[in-house]
């Protein structure tokens, strides 16, 4: 986005931060919208700084990644793992009335 606007800018064409601040926010996806509700009540867009909202936005992923790294986390330590053990000793039978057990 600021690769961008600098273009844009060598180009004579200049936006004010109210309309960068609006065209960010336009511009995330359906899964950001609360957020974007919620930045657009809290603030005065036409005062937010850029700088403010990137470091908002960003706060805001990184929380919803750690959210979903602590669920992958939470669906591996709940995974039931079930081993088929065997001795020397036991006919084939046995082991299937074993599996059968577990």
């Amino acid at each position: 986005f600021t690769n961008i606007i600098n273009s844009l800018q060598s180009l004579n064409k200049c936006y004010t931060n109210s309309e960068m601040v609006r065209k960010i926010l336009r511009c995330l996806p359906k899964s950001w919208m609360p957020k974007v509700t919620a930045i657009e009540e809290e603030k005065d867009l036409n005062a937010l700084p850029l700088e403010e909202l990137l470091g908002s936005l960003m706060t805001h992923e990184m929380t919803i990644k750690n959210h979903e790294d602590d669920e992958e986390q939470d669906k591996k330590k709940n995974k039931v793992i079930a081993f088929k053990s065997s001795t020397a000793d036991s006919s084939e039978e046995d082991s299937d009335d074993e599996m059968t057990l577990i």
